[in-house]
């Protein structure tokens, strides 16, 4: 996170946009209801039977990535709301940007692989790479985790050395005051920061894309045939179909806008106290929270487990 994603303006918040603020706040419980129960569910399978299938790993490591996310966003924000004229690189200003960076990297890439796992296990496509792929994907999981952990620190220490030359041209000026220096902190972070982040941002959203474009070409297709069989589209098979084939959709929406409202607000087009600021932060985690709620809802092996769990707790109470 560049220091213009955390930097507090001369502004008071507005009545208008503490409404913003109030929804945001929303959207927070929501999601650590959301993930939390997923993280609930999901760990106490895993403490039962010692394993959990390749899919609910990327489950639970991308509501485990969703639900601390949510702390440092609402940190964030409390802290900004609270101390208005904080100096932008001080160190809860750093603390909050390191771990907003990994985070934020490490949730674009678990939804990049789970995005690509459906994909291959549900997709029907017959290439010879394809088909390699369906029979190994569950086996190249444990990778797909690592590699997720392994680019977020890389970008995190990427985004905190840019932030640290951010500093050092603020120094430079003499140690004048934030306002005074700040256009020429935003030349540099519009030549160097900016492009960076953009490029760590749009690899895995342009996996992501292409995986779920082809999960859903491939849905789309077996649903018309379902639809246009002698069953029709009252089968429970073409119901399921229907049911995937939405969720998948509004997982890619969800997705998108996060992305793009993440490089808006990079961009330094939002800044903090303005009214646009707190719809951009509205959007950019209004995935972390439905998401999870449209998974709970949509995937029957989930719901089950939290029945389990919730059966078992009120077994042993």
């Amino acid at each position: 996170m560049s220091g213009e994603d955390m930097v507090p303006g001369p502004q008071l918040v507005d009545k208008t946009a503490l409404i913003f603020i109030i929804i945001l706040f929303l959207l927070f419980l929501v999601a650590l209801v959301g993930n939390g129960l997923i993280i609930a569910a999901l760990g106490s399978e895993w403490l039962q039977r010692r394993s959990l299938w390749p899919c609910d790993k990327l489950l639970v490591s991308l509501g485990a990535s969703r639900f601390c996310l949510q702390w440092v966003v609402i940190s964030k924000n409390i802290y900004i709301f609270l101390n208005p004229t904080a100096f932008p690189y001080n160190p809860v200003f750093q603390l909050l940007a390191i771990q907003w960076d990994f985070l934020n990297s490490a949730t674009l890439w678990f939804s990049t692989w789970l995005s690509v796992f459906y994909c291959v296990k549900i997709a029907t496509f017959t290439h010879p790479v394809f088909l390699w792929l369906k029979r190994n994907v569950s086996g190249l999981v444990p990778w797909m985790l690592l590699s997720s952990l392994g680019f977020s620190t890389f970008t995190t220490v990427l985004f905190f050395i840019g932030n640290q030359r951010m500093y050092q041209n603020y120094l430079k000026g003499g140690l004048q005051s934030w306002n005074v220096t700040r256009n020429a902190v935003r030349t540099y972070e519009s030549l160097c920061l900016f492009p960076l982040k953009i490029v760590t941002w749009t690899v895995p959203t342009v996996v992501f894309i292409a995986g779920t474009v082809l999960l859903i070409t491939s849905l789309g297709r077996h649903t018309k045939k379902l639809f246009f069989s002698i069953s029709g589209f009252h089968s429970s098979r073409a119901q399921a179909h229907i049911k995937a084939l939405l969720a998948f959709i509004s997982f890619a929406i969800l997705f998108t806008s996060s992305f793009l409202s993440l490089v808006l607000t990079a961009s330094g087009m939002f800044p903090f106290g303005e009214f646009r600021y707190w719809i951009w932060q509205t959007v950019i985690y209004l995935g972390t929270a439905i998401h999870p709620i449209i998974l709970l809802l949509s995937n029957r092996r989930l719901r089950a487990v939290l029945r389990r769990g919730c059966s078992s707790a009120h077994g042993t109470s």
